[in-house]
């Protein structure tokens, strides 16, 4: 809306936290208000906007006015305190994944989003991502037919560092883990593109660091639809088969363009990171001597980031809802619960 601005507060400046502040302070309906972090090098992110720097969001609400959103970026397992302290407090919430890491107070903070009367939405940013319009598009208009199963992939070396202090939290059970982490964006994903998860069965993989927390897992998933996938998770391996490496969506990976999730359907299969589709050409039998027919999705140039806060701001406005919701964040926090508990207990785990 021409003229119209919000002015929005990030809290936190660690990975995350600058990219999502570049974003606000882009957008031409937003205004970034201020920075919230009590770390020293927040200081330098604050100074980079010319924004005033805040250690606490209480300390933000006695210093200046009240922003109309804020973005959560702090750890994990920060989320659900400092979100209901925003909400409590009249402000519409963007918290970013996982919003929980428990499923009980992940519905406290549901349930103290209602009671606001304000938003809370999740960054589970990937529903922005051109790569996964273009593949709910083809999946609505019918490109493969009716989906019968899934394959996925994420798999990545993270360094040592990004278990270092102040982030050595990564390594620890409870917030820590790429099922949190990492494979939580998957199975938002998985389930904004083939509806909900309701049974997970789940097996480690080798530790190579000693970590507490997991370093990976092989799960076998089973959708209400019926549809069933598989998916392999690593964060220590060597490895372009992963969302980001496939879609270029974050600049600090280099893109390979591989393909990350195989969907099968009656009618053919579309591979998603390099977008191929594979049918039987008009007049051609069906059938395994066939030779397939091989085309390729169009994909935009939207950035996913920009994109979820120019929707944050349609949402304040009140001209959208909320694209993923503090329910849909709940619905991923459940299912990686119970991989978890799939990992530790064994068998098949079904799904709240």
């Amino acid at each position: 809306m021409e003229g119209k601005s919000i002015a929005i507060a990030v809290i936190g400046t660690g990975i995350i936290g600058p990219r999502h502040a570049k974003s606000v302070a882009e957008c031409p309906n937003a205004t970034l208000l201020c920075i919230v972090d009590p770390s020293p090098s927040a200081r330098d992110v604050a100074a980079s906007f010319d924004v005033p720097l805040f250690a606490s969001v209480s300390e933000m609400l006695q210093g200046i006015r009240r922003p109309d959103a804020a973005i959560v970026c702090t750890p994990n397992s920060t989320h659900v305190a400092i979100s209901k302290e925003l909400l409590e407090a009249g402000i519409h919430v963007l918290v970013e994944k996982p919003f929980s890491t428990t499923i009980s107070s992940g519905r406290e903070l549901v349930e103290s989003a209602k009671s606001s009367g304000k938003h809370l939405l999740v960054g589970h940013h990937r529903r922005f991502n051109p790569y996964t319009t273009a593949t709910k598009r083809a999946l609505a208009d019918g490109i493969v037919g009716q989906v019968i199963a899934v394959s996925g992939l994420w798999a990545t070396y993270k360094p040592p560092a990004y278990f270092r202090a102040p982030t050595e939290w990564r390594a620890t059970t409870g917030s820590g883990g790429p099922i949190l982490i990492n494979l939580i964006h998957e199975v938002d994903l998985l389930q904004y593109l083939l509806g909900p998860i309701t049974r997970v069965h789940a097996e480690q993989t080798l530790s190579q660091r000693g970590h507490e927390a997991e370093e990976g897992a092989a799960i076998l998933l089973r959708f209400a639809s019926g549809v069933v996938g598989t998916f392999i998770l690593s964060d220590c391996t060597p490895s372009p088969y992963n969302f980001e490496a496939a879609t270029g969506e974050n600049p600090l990976f280099p893109k390979a363009g591989k393909d990350v999730y195989r969907i099968f359907g009656a009618e053919g299969t579309l591979s998603v990171g390099d977008m191929k589709v594979h049918r039987y050409g008009e007049g051609k039998e069906k059938s395994w001597t066939s030779e397939l027919d091989e085309s390729t999705l169009e994909v935009g140039d939207e950035i996913p980031f920009d994109e979820q806060v120019k929707h944050l701001v349609r949402v304040v406005w009140g001209e959208e809802q909320p694209r993923c919701t503090g329910e849909d964040g709940l619905r991923a926090v459940v299912v990686c619960d119970a991989i978890k508990r799939a990992l530790i207990q064994g068998g098949a785990v079904d799904v709240e």
